[in-house]
């Protein structure tokens, strides 16, 4: 009789003060979502007509760039209170079942007002959200006046997840700098070539960033032509081919343009490189370059900066909430978030997985796209789990983080969670290359057979296009061929 007692005061202490808190600032709650949901679309409708025109002015870009990230910040915000799992049917299992005493009604309110503490919070933070997107927008009012001035962009129609699937992500303000750098001309006084490092992690988008530079019109109408040098060791062969490659291409160019024929070199550095070697490459550049040339050089190591002559672009990964908002887009494509808030709840946690990896980002929104049903998406969600867990328990490492050094990382199959895979050393590989025709994704969640030492391929989708080669082995076989050697 009195577990009984207590399970129904319990029950209706608990719908006493649901009641409270609903009439007090649920309401309250609910509108402030709404209004951050509306600030943010005027937000965005600022950073679209933006994006959509050549903005030459530096300080614009910058005020663009600080509302941009405001927006990443509140949809991130706006989504993690919005999706968060409804469990108050299982909160209310769980209180009938493990609170059977006279203290289940203390521990019940506790819980409650733990809760509406909570509520309180997310007021506050969303209040605050609205409050500096809606002063950014009036201060962004003048500015968009401005727009009318600068040209547009020439643009297909595409939807949204496809732009994203297809283009740069994130990276106008970067552009804009690098392309203000290759446009800016020098008195016809300097003979010394200009010379901008661009520096920053693997894989955070350095290359990505400079073919889409090269990609712009006023670049491509500014330079007689354009010569990538993909250089991993300086020693003396390479500086040998690297000047008959310059003389070549040089040659070609001016002998097809009526130009002055500046040209644009991109550099791209695998490994280090010293102050001899860097001066040897660019005394050869500056040999047959003409007067008004540029050079780009990027590299992971940040020595290359005492080699420029403009301000080094130092590029890191994006931010969460940025990175949140690429993922749900490319993720659900044309469907709508709103329509299917257990899916993106677990599209949140998987993109928190990641560890803003691009190259796992782009497998598993396809995947994901693909299979787009609360089974396999919960599938998913549980392998990663244990994938990782198991990782770090071993490694005391994210995998992604190991992957980002190219060091070797454990992988394991969603089909056949026993059998694990060492994913090696990684190696770039050239569009005249062959490659593998396994991919990556293939292994970790598809049904192909694997064993030994083999090859898997991840192909970049947007420009350059890179095709990245991991090693891979399966560690059965190391153990197999011990256990031959002993009973030999």
């Amino acid at each position: 009789m009195d577990i009984l007692l207590s399970s129904v005061l319990g029950e209706l202490t608990s719908r006493s003060i649901n009641f409270f808190t609903s009439k007090v600032s649920n309401r309250t709650l609910f509108d402030v979502k709404d209004r951050l949901h509306k600030v943010l679309l005027r937000a965005q409708v600022i950073i679209d007509e933006a994006m959509g025109r050549h903005i030459t002015n530096q300080a614009m870009i910058i005020q663009l760039g600080m509302l941009r990230d405001a927006v990443h910040r509140g949809y991130y915000m706006l989504d993690t209170y919005i999706y968060q799992p409804n469990n108050e049917e299982e909160a209310k299992d769980q209180v009938m079942r493990q609170y059977s005493s006279s203290l289940s009604i203390v521990n019940s309110v506790k819980r409650l007002c733990l809760s509406c503490r909570g509520d309180r919070l997310a007021l506050k933070e969303l209040q605050e959200m609205v409050d500096n997107l809606s002063s950014m927008i009036v201060d962004a009012n003048e500015l968009v006046l401005f727009f009318t001035s600068y040209p547009r962009l020439y643009r297909q129609p595409y939807s949204m997840h496809l732009q994203l699937a297809y283009c740069m992500f994130g990276r106008q303000m970067e552009a804009q700098q690098v392309i203000n750098f290759l446009l800016h001309q020098q008195p016809n006084s300097v003979e010394e070539l200009d010379v901008m490092p661009i520096v920053g992690a693997g894989h955070v988008g350095k290359s990505t960033l400079v073919a889409h530079v090269c990609k712009d019109e006023r670049v491509r109408a500014h330079f007689s032509g354009i010569l990538y040098f993909y250089i991993q060791g300086f020693a003396d062969d390479d500086l040998a081919a690297f000047k008959d490659e310059c003389e070549l291409k040089h040659r070609n160019l001016v002998s097809k343009s009526n130009l002055e024929g500046r040209l644009l070199i991109v550099i791209e550095l695998i490994g280090d490189i010293n102050e001899d070697s860097w001066s040897r490459l660019y005394s050869t550049s500056k040999e047959y370059a003409p007067k008004g040339s540029k050079i780009i050089v990027t590299s992971r190591f940040e020595n290359i900066v005492k080699y420029g002559t403009a301000q080094t672009l130092t590029m890191k990964y994006l931010s969460h909430e940025a990175f949140w908002y690429f993922f749900k887009t490319l993720t659900f494509g044309s469907m709508d978030p709103k329509m299917h808030p257990r899916l993106t709840h677990m599209a949140m946690e998987i993109a928190r997985m990641v560890r803003r990896s691009y190259i796992g980002a782009n497998i598993l929104a396809c995947l994901l796209r693909d299979n787009f049903n609360v089974h396999f998406w919960c599938k998913i969600l549980a392998f990663m789990r244990g994938y990782h867990r198991n990782h770090f328990s071993r490694f005391y490492e994210h995998p992604c983080d190991r992957l980002n050094q190219n060091r070797p990382a454990l992988i394991m199959r969603l089909t056949t969670s026993s059998q694990e895979i060492v994913l090696g050393h990684r190696y770039q590989r050239f569009s005249e290359e062959e490659v593998p025709t396994m991919k990556i994704q293939d292994v970790m969640y598809g049904s192909v057979k694997v064993d030994g030492k083999f090859e898997v391929l991840w192909r970049s989708p947007i420009p350059p296009y890179y095709s990245y080669v991991h090693t891979c082995e399966t560690p059965e076989i190391k153990a197999r061929s011990a256990k031959r050697k002993r009973t030999i």
